[in-house]
């Protein structure tokens, strides 16, 4: 014991012996503990050496002493801040930072294992001790370094009863001149109990030499060759006889601690033994499941790839998973037996569960793939079968569209069912879910009529106008009707719309039961079409309009197209754009009949008779104006023939005025034109002189004159076509 100098205030230093110091033997431990408790008990700062090795092992690291100390510390004394400053000597490459935070911890551990008094049960750590770490360099390697490390740890010495100093509360302090006083009464306590007697040195010693013997083991093996070779097949791919391999190496690993450590404690032997191999086991696991991942990978990619070619080689579904399961489980149970460690007894029972599991859900989705496949097929069959018919015979609606719907659907769907049926079989199932498959398919079955009726709904208008068009704009042998006059009109109109109020009341609802019955087309009828004067009575007799409603009677709204409101605007809209094609209708009867009407009545006839009997017998008694007059009919007609007189005023006086002041020059000077042409061809000339022999001869001029007229008029009638495009043009 000796005072500091250059320190202030006053510091004593006691130097004990170091823990398993030579001088007492193998066997006196009980001294060191009791001076170590004494030095506990009695200064406020404790420095403890350690080498820097040395963190992290039991008992180098002084941890049982510490651990003995604390507890019997507790028992004897009341709560005193002591610090505890470890000095990390010879420090390595190693930073601070990471040694200290392992140190406090195992320090920490070391309190929570400590028995404690009931006074002292919930006591922390900090009530007792505050602890320190600083580190030195060596002074063999680095004298300069070492020097100013301990220079800077001396300079922490001064005042280091300050507040937050080295030394801590330094609570129940006795003054200097009783110090000595407390000192003797303090080493008699620690004398006179006996918990300070703790376990022999050599337990130490062999727990020290053990674990460095088994530390090294565990380095050997972890460079072994052999190991490092298999540690990096495993990683790519499967090994064969990975266990056999594996399990050499653990033995002669296992086999040479035991012939190093045989000497030592028993128990101390066996409890690093198990440390080692628990080591090595945790060392190895890492490989060994990879080495079973590879058996699990390569056995669930076997078995889809033959699941696989037993479905496409037609076998059923059922019979071959159940096939392909058993076969490719016991392969990998064979596999399992291959790389199975025996010293470690690992279970494998959590990776069979596992690919068991991949294997049953590969087969759930191939089943549920197979089966959507399977239905879609049918499905499409259904709807291919079905759309374009459907379809078809809407648009031909009558009375007899839904029960040709209704035998259609019921055709082809006994049709799928039993293809579909038959399919099933193949697969593994109750007959409950293979009876929900059908009953599925025949409701897609209706769904698939009921959509395409939703959807010719939609166009129900133009459905009617097109049926409209058809019945009123063609006679019965389909030929376009020609508005002559003779024509009813109205009973046209009303047969048309008959026919498109049928078409109206087959889409209105949806008929695919048998005992769908209803009376909508009676009831449109009645309302929409039939004006008489009775049915006018009875509606304003009753005051209810059957179709002021949304819902058709005793037809559920599921099965509702068109509602009533709806049909009845439906209706009103297909009046207004059917109107034009009835007036036009009317019009064109109207044109025909007043064409057919063109001579003057008779009683002008007669008139002009008696009128002019006097002009008459002027032309017989001068055959020249009569020639004149022959020669203005010919001119006269070709006129009527060139310009369409009569197709001109077909559609009202009026525009044929306008569109025949517009075409008459041309016609006159095309009419020249071609007689001019005609007088220049040889047979004009012929023609000519045949009329110069007439002047001779009378006779011979009446007939040369009458050729000369035909051959105008049939120039006029080859010219027509020609005439009659260009007024079309125009």
């Amino acid at each position: 014991m000796a005072n500091c100098t250059g320190i202030e205030p006053c510091t004593l230093v006691m130097d004990l012996e170091g823990t398993d110091g030579r001088e007492r033997g193998e066997d006196d431990t009980a001294f060191e503990k009791q001076s170590a408790l004494f030095a506990l008990a009695v200064s406020d700062i404790v420095l403890i050496n350690m080498w820097c090795h040395d963190i992290g092992r039991e008992q180098a690291a002084n941890k049982p002493l510490l651990k003995t100390v604390f507890q019997v510390m507790m028992r004897l004394f009341s709560p005193r801040k002591t610090t505890l400053l470890f000095v990390i000597r010879d420090k390595t490459k190693t930073p601070l930072e990471n040694l200290e935070p392992v140190l406090r911890e195992d320090i920490q551990r070391i309190w929570d294992s400590v028995p404690k008094p009931q006074a002292h049960t919930e006591t922390p750590l900090s009530e007792f001790f505050n602890v320190e770490v600083v580190a030195l360099s060596s002074y063999e390697e680095k004298e300069e370094q070492f020097k100013e490390q301990v220079a800077s740890l001396r300079q922490r010495f001064h005042h280091s009863i300050a507040p937050g100093g080295l030394a801590g509360d330094r609570r129940g302090v006795v003054p200097a001149s009783g110090f000595s006083f407390s000192a003797q009464q303090i080493w008699k306590v620690i004398k006179e109990n006996k918990d300070l007697d703790l376990p022999a040195h050599k337990v130490m010693v062999a727990t020290v030499r053990c674990e460095e013997i088994a530390n090294e083991k565990y380095t050997l093996f972890a460079a072994n060759k052999d190991w490092c070779q298999l540690e990096e097949a495993v990683k790519s791919g499967p090994v064969p006889g990975f266990g056999k391999k594996l399990n050499s190496l653990l033995d002669t690993c296992l086999s040479e601690y035991d012939v190093e450590a045989n000497y030592f404690d028993e128990g101390v032997r066996s409890a690093k033994q198990n440390q080692l191999q628990e080591k090595l086991f945790q060392l190895a696991q890492p490989s060994f499941l990879a080495a079973l991942g590879h058996i699990r990978s390569a056995t669930f990619d076997k078995f889809k790839e033959a699941f696989d070619k037993a479905l496409n080689g037609g076998e059923a579904f059922s019979a071959a998973a159940n096939n392909c399961i058993g076969s490719y489980m016991t392969q990998f149970d064979e596999g399992c037996t291959d790389i199975i460690i025996e010293v470690a007894n690992w279970d494998t029972s959590k990776v069979r569960e596992k690919i068991q599991r991949d294997i049953d859900a590969h087969v759930a989705s191939v089943h549920s793939a197979k089966m959507s496949e399977l239905t879609s097929s049918y499905e499409e069959k259904l709807k291919v079968a079905l759309s374009g018919p459907v379809e078809a015979l809407l648009d031909e609606a009558n009375s007899d569209t839904w029960p040709s719907i209704r035998s259609l659907l019921s055709r082809e769907t006994k049709s799928a069912v039993c293809g579909f049926s038959a399919e099933l079989t193949r697969f593994d199932m109750d007959e409950q879910t293979r009876k929900n498959l059908t009953v599925s398919l025949e409701d897609y079955a209706r769904g698939v009529i009921e959509a395409k009726a939703r959807e010719e709904a939609g166009r129900v208008l133009i459905r009617m106008k097109d049926r409209f068009t058809t019945v009123f704009g063609r006679d019965s042998d389909s030929m376009p009707r020609v508005w002559t006059g003779k024509e009813d009109i109205r009973a046209i109109t009303k047969t048309a719309r008959i026919e498109s109020l049928k078409l109206l009341s087959v889409m209105a609802v949806i008929r695919l039961d048998d005992d769908d019955t209803d009376n909508i087309e009676k009831t449109l009828a009645v309302v929409l079409v039939d004006s008489s004067s009775s049915s006018a009575k009875n509606r304003s007799f009753t005051g209810v309009d059957p179709l002021a409603s949304s819902t058709w009677e005793k037809v559920p709204s599921s099965k509702t197209l068109i509602t009533p409101v709806q049909c009845k605007s439906l209706w009103r809209q297909f009046k207004m754009e059917t109107e034009y094609s009835v007036s036009q209708a009317v019009s064109a009867q109207a044109a025909n009949k007043r064409s057919n009407h063109w001579l003057p009545p008779p009683w002008a006839i007669v008139a002009l008779l008696i009128l002019g009997f006097n002009e008459f017998m002027t032309l017989l008694r001068n055959p020249l104006y009569l020639f004149v007059i022959f020669i203005g009919f010919l001119l006269i007609k070709a006129l009527w023939v060139q310009l369409d007189i009569r197709g001109e005023f077909r559609n009202g006086a009026l525009p044929g005025i306008i569109s025949l002041s517009n075409k008459f020059i041309p016609t006159i000077m095309n009419i020249m034109r071609k007689l001019a042409e005609q007088g220049e061809s040889p047979a004009t000339n012929t023609s000519q002189r045949n009329q110069s022999r007439s002047n001779q001869n009378p006779d011979n001029a009446d007939s040369a004159m009458s050729s000369t007229a035909s051959s105008s008029d049939i120039t006029s009638f080859n010219d027509k076509p020609e005439c009659t495009g260009s007024s079309k043009n125009d």
